[in-house]
């Protein structure tokens, strides 16, 4: 029985991409001079990344996923609390699973 070593070249190249991240972005903005602009793209990067996650769910889900997820978006705008949008779609999502909606 041989040894497969694709999986083992995925994880070393994504642990070399994820080591140099780490590394890159201070070394980087170490150089960079941190102005007003600079600031809010910096973050507005976060919110995106976590947007593009999110989008990414919901194309790969089913319908149950976006209906929690908008649940989550329209508690999170309405009470402004991470802690109830979460309970929320958890809520939505287990409810839409135990009725078989």
């Amino acid at each position: 029985m041989g040894y497969d070593l694709t999986p083992w070249m995925a994880i070393l190249v994504v642990a070399f991409v994820t080591f140099f991240s780490r590394i890159a972005g201070p070394v980087l903005m170490s150089r960079v001079a941190i102005t007003d602009r600079i600031e809010r793209f910096l973050d507005s990067m976060a919110v995106s990344v976590v947007a593009a996650l999110v989008a990414s769910l919901i194309a790969q889900a089913g319908l149950r996923e976006a209906a929690a997820v908008a649940i989550c978006a329209v508690v999170m705008l309405r009470s402004q609390s991470a802690i109830w949008a979460i309970m929320a779609g958890i809520c939505m999502a287990a409810g839409w699973s135990y009725f078989n909606v």
